[in-house]
């Protein structure tokens, strides 16, 4: 078993649970996957505002949470912030999920060395 350092794992796990939490709200998705349709660009409060149909005042709830949890980067524009999805960190997700890929079946470990599973039926088709 490997060695462990300090801390390192720990917070690494608190990072990714922090992304979690952020997007287990419906509305963070759906404002997360809006974002990154106008990548690299990223668009302006009142545009996600509009776009996803709720109020200036509860989006900047919900925008300051996946900011601080590392989803999102702003720009201030004069009296405008600019919202970018963070394309990093949903990878820096996948690559903490998949890290141990294949480590009890004898194959190589780590993303590149894995092939996954074939998609369950019901998700066969779909992109990803």
């Amino acid at each position: 078993m490997p060695e462990k350092k300090p801390g390192s794992d720990s917070q690494k796990e608190g990072r990714m649970l922090g992304i979690f939490e952020a997007l287990s709200s419906g509305i963070r998705l759906e404002i997360f996957r809006l974002l990154v349709t106008h990548e690299p660009k990223g668009l302006v409060a009142g545009e996600i505002s509009g776009a996803v149909g709720i109020p200036p005042t509860n989006l900047s709830f919900h925008l300051k949470a996946m900011t601080q949890a590392g989803l999102l980067s702003v720009t201030p524009e004069g009296r405008f912030l600019r919202y970018r999805a963070r394309i990093g960190a949903v990878e820096e997700v996948i690559a903490y999920l998949t890290e141990n890929c294949c480590k009890n079946t004898g194959g190589p470990s780590g993303t590149g060395g894995c092939s996954p599973s074939s998609p369950p039926e019901g998700n066969k088709g779909a992109s990803s």
